[in-house]
């Protein structure tokens, strides 16, 4: 272990280099001298970052959150790394089955843009037939 982490300056880099090798996160955690919670978060973090877009969608936590004053709730900085949402976004919340769902605005457009295109065929512009539905709905008031 000590050759493995000789010239790495972090400790996360220590973390990541013994993972590599194979050791076990029990044994990473002793030989550092650090939490096992702490060699978990290193290398779960470093999993979600891999997956990209993948992981936005994978499970993190689970995580205890107190309501604040004025029913403000703090998303904890590995959640809205994983949503990629930055201080200032807007969220949708939706109440499912008794949960608070929280989704970025752009996830959902995509959402939402994947199911019209299912009944859109292809090469059709909503824009152009809804201006060409107006125009016909204007000359049927005028006749």
């Amino acid at each position: 272990m000590d050759q493995l982490t000789r010239n790495l300056a972090s400790v996360s880099d220590k973390i990541r280099a013994l993972d590599r090798a194979g050791f076990t996160r029990a044994d990473i955690a002793k030989y550092l001298g650090k939490r096992y919670q702490h060699v978990r978060n290193v290398l779960e973090h470093d999993k979600a970052k891999k997956v990209g877009i993948a992981a936005k969608s994978s499970a993190i936590g689970p995580t205890k959150a107190r309501v604040g004053g004025e029913g403000r709730i703090v998303i904890p900085a590995p959640f809205r790394e994983a949503m990629g949402v930055k201080e200032g976004d807007a969220l949708f919340l939706r109440l499912e089955d008794g949960e608070l769902r929280l989704s970025p605005i752009a996830a959902v457009t995509q959402r939402v843009r994947a199911l019209v295109q299912k009944f859109v065929p292809s090469g059709t512009s909503l824009v152009d037939e809804l201006i060409a539905e107006r125009r016909r709905e204007v000359e049927s008031d005028d006749e």
